[in-house]
This record gives structure tokens, C-alpha cells and sequence, in this order.
């Protein structure tokens, strides 16, 4: 009954999402071109690993580890819009209740506070989620973000991959579930670009025979339906820096 009531969530969610509008400001609303839940590309290769856009949920995704991002915990801060999105398009909302609110209960009982850079490896329940294994990333302080944050944070998912031994992760910065109006292309760039950096460290000390790991395949950049585009001339721009 679990997987059906998920399955029927996920198709209100694409058919909500299908239709989605974007206010650009107090005074204005401006429709948004949006994609079509689903919607997958690859936007290009970097040392053999291909770099995939794709336009999705966190708690749908099919993946060896799905990353998730959270704050530092607030009184139900993934649920209050605004600022956060509601919860039709809210890809943490759909990954808590997804876990039966373990991610909520978590983070409130102070069990996993969210500090910058703090990971917590989640082994959800068969059929629960299309990833086998979460893993959640600590953002800090809310009111202390920067983009520039998403590099090292980048850095610890690449990191924390190849120690699992995955073939192929999907991430998702969930700064716009959060309420927080972070420059798209941008934080996707330095996802990108923090994450080959480690990768290439590793690589690095695995020619001088001081690492092993498995090579992974693909990673995946989950975005929301009005954010996919912009986040891929991000994601483009930080490969094509890197191919140099």
C-alpha cells in the first residue's frame, strides 16, 4: 500500500510540476518555460564519467546513493512556505515522507545537525526509495550560505561515492526546497567542478598506489522542472572548463 500511495505521489507531483509558475518578485509573476518530469541529458563527459542532467525527485531517482542536502535544523523548515517550496513540488518533503519522517525526526532530535560538510549514510527500506542508499549532507547555517559552499560539498559527495564503491550517484543541492534563492547555474557549476577536483585527487594518489576505488560511470544532477536549462548551462560550463 506504501508503494502504491508513493507511485500515485509521484505522478501528481509531475502533473503539478508540468504546470509550474515561477514568482520572480513581490509585484510580478511570470510563467517559466518548465520540463517535463523525467527529462534527462547528458550534458558531457569528464575523465569517463558522464555528467547527467536530469529533471526529477530526490526520493524517485533510480541510483546506487542519492545525495540530499540539508540546514542546519529550524522548527519544520522543509515544510513552512513560504519560504519553502510547498510541498506538491518540494523534493524533501517527498524524501521525508517517503522514509516516514526519519529525515524531519533526525535532524530534530539533534542526532544529525546539519553542520557544513556532516554526513549521515541512510539504508532506506526495499521499495521505499529508487536510490539503495541516502546520503545526507550538512549545508550549515542558512542564513550563513554561499554558493561557493556547494564546491566543497561537491567534494565530500564525490568523496564519500567512491569510498561505497557506487558505479553511479545523483545528487541534489535542495537549495530551492529550502526557500533559499541561490543562482542556479552557478551552484550547479561549482557541484560539478568540486566534484571532479576530488575525484582527480584520488585518481591522483591511486597512480601512486595510496588509493583504490571503484570507477563510477555516471553522476546525475537532479533539478526541478523550472530549473533544469539554467542549471545545465552550469553544469556545461564547469565540464568544459575541466576538459581544457
Amino acid at each position: 500500500m506504501k508503494n502504491i500511495k508513493h507511485i500515485a505521489g509521484n505522478i501528481l507531483l509531475a502533473a503539478f510540476l508540468s504546470t509550474a509558475t515561477l514568482q520572480v518578485s513581490a509585484q510580478t509573476t511570470t510563467e517559466v518555460k518548465t520540463t517535463p518530469v523525467g527529462t534527462s541529458v547528458i550534458w558531457g563527459k569528464v575523465d569517463g564519467v558522464a555528467v547527467e542532467g536530469m529533471v526529477q525527485g530526490p526520493s524517485a531517482e533510480v541510483a546506487d546513493l542519492q545525495v540530499a542536502c540539508v540546514f542546519e535544523y529550524t522548527e519544520g523548515d522543509i515544510f513552512n512556505s513560504p519560504p519553502a517550496l510547498p510541498a506538491a513540488v518540494n523534493g524533501m518533503v517527498h524524501l521525508d515522507e517517503a522514509l516516514n519522517g526519519i529525515i524531519t525526526e533526525v535532524r530534530k532530535s539533534g542526532k544529525f545537525a546539519g553542520h557544513a560538510f556532516e554526513t549521515l549514510l541512510i539504508t532506506p527500506p526495499a521499495g521505499s526509495l529508487g536510490s539503495k542508499k541516502l546520503l545526507l549532507i550538512g549545508l550549515g547555517d542558512r542564513n550563513k550560505f554561499t554558493p561557493e559552499l556547494m564546491k566543497t560539498i561537491g567534494a565530500v559527495a564525490m568523496n564519500e561515492a567512491l569510498r561505497l564503491g557506487v558505479s553511479h550517484y545523483a545528487f541534489a543541492s535542495d537549495l530551492k526546497d529550502a526557500g533559499i534563492d541561490s543562482p542556479t547555474a552557478l551552484v550547479a557549476n561549482y557541484v560539478v567542478a568540486g566534484s571532479f577536483e576530488a575525484y582527480r585527487t584520488q585518481a591522483w594518489l591511486k597512480d601512486k598506489k595510496m588509493a583504490a576505488y571503484k570507477p563510477l560511470t555516471k553522476i546525475t544532477l537532479l533539478a526541478g522542472p523550472a530549473f533544469y536549462s539554467v542549471a545545465g548551462e552550469g553544469i556545461k560550463e564547469a565540464i568544459a572548463k575541466l576538459n581544457k
